[in-house]
């Protein structure tokens, strides 16, 4: 991935529970355990770890700033990882 100067950006690797997770794209990483998000429009919670939140949260900026292929990315990671996380957030 490229940011927009077009300089290579390579995600960053993350040891969570012993398993290794691979961001998909580059973002600040919350340093919290767990973090609540509430759904924007439906208003259902649910607990994420911190970056998956920091994932969440580059998701809906680049929806605003119509960045789509990096939300993209961003769903693809949700989907994968945080299926049951993603329903209640993003779908």
């Amino acid at each position: 991935m490229k940011n927009k100067w077009g300089e290579e950006l390579k995600p960053k690797k993350i040891k969570w529970h012993d398993q290794d997770i691979t961001m998909p794209f580059n973002c600040s990483i919350y340093t919290d355990k767990e973090v609540k998000i509430q759904n924007r429009f439906g208003g259902e919670e649910c607990t994420v770890p911190g970056y998956a939140a920091s994932v969440y949260d580059t998701i809906i900026g680049a929806e605003r700033f119509e960045e789509y292929n990096t939300m993209r990315l961003g769903l693809d990671w949700f989907m994968k990882y945080f299926p049951k996380q993603y329903m209640t957030l993003l779908d």
